[in-house]
């Protein structure tokens, strides 16, 4: 049994993308791959387009048991749309089981244009890194989408610099997010202090401690710590000691 739903606003490439058969008979410039996903960016009409596929879910009960990444994908970011949080325009999704088992599966999204993510800016010392103003800018938006994540019971689980995206005018994207997930409780917090180390970890090498700070704040929404702050702020430092 297959499901594939291309978006009404794309309808016109219903020949290239509209069905999962054509999606996996596409040829384009493979950029990641592993033993179970690849993803290729093809162009159509002037417009280029990201394929997310997978050819797999692992061995095992992982076949039947819990939702396909692919899946997770694209309801994650249908929940970041739904949230008012910018991310990448969903062209078309869909998966295809045998029985209960999952077989394949796929994700297209729209190229943002003329994006760069934060972890390559970083490599590259790009001198926007170096702009109070726009780190500023920047890091309000990303506490806005961060605590909107969080505000919803949801964690990222991959927020890293390279899964967010700046274009030209300043404006941030969070994209690629097969592992986000709702949590509760303790569990919830502990994927919070998860999130928030992921960011620190690169802004730690590029950011002063004084923007690193005021993220947090921004974050929190306040203008000075708190106990409680201050304990999450050490459980954000501490959180990778030892764990590489």
């Amino acid at each position: 049994m297959a499901g594939w739903t291309l978006l009404p606003e794309y309808s016109s490439l219903q020949s290239e993308l509209g069905s999962l058969e054509s999606v996996f008979a596409l040829q384009g410039r493979q950029l990641t791959s592993d033993p179970l996903s690849e993803v290729i960016l093809i162009e159509l009409d002037g417009v280029r387009y990201y394929v997310k596929r997978y050819s797999g879910a692992g061995k095992g009960l992982r076949r039947y048991v819990g939702r396909p990444r692919v899946k997770a994908e694209w309801q994650n970011l249908k929940h970041f749309a739904r949230w008012g949080i910018p991310t990448a325009p969903i062209v078309a999704y869909g998966l295809e089981r045998k029985g209960a088992a999952f077989v394949r599966g796929a994700l297209i999204t729209r190229e943002l244009e003329g994006t760069s993510d934060l972890a390559e800016m970083a490599r590259q010392g790009d001198e926007r890194l170096s702009d109070a103003n726009w780190v500023d800018g920047i890091s309000r938006q990303l506490a806005r989408a961060t605590r909107a994540l969080h505000d919803h019971h949801f964690a990222h689980n991959d927020l890293k610099w390279r899964n967010l995206l700046v274009n030209q005018a300043g404006e941030l994207f969070l994209i690629d997010c097969p592992t986000g997930s709702f949590w509760w409780g303790p569990l919830l917090r502990y994927r919070i202090v998860k999130d928030l180390a992921c960011l620190d970890k690169v802004a730690s090498k590029v950011l002063s401690r004084s923007q690193r700070l005021r993220f947090f704040l921004q974050y929190q929404g306040g203008e000075r710590l708190g106990a409680d702050d201050k304990r999450r702020v050490r459980q954000i430092l501490r959180f990778f000691e030892g764990r590489e």
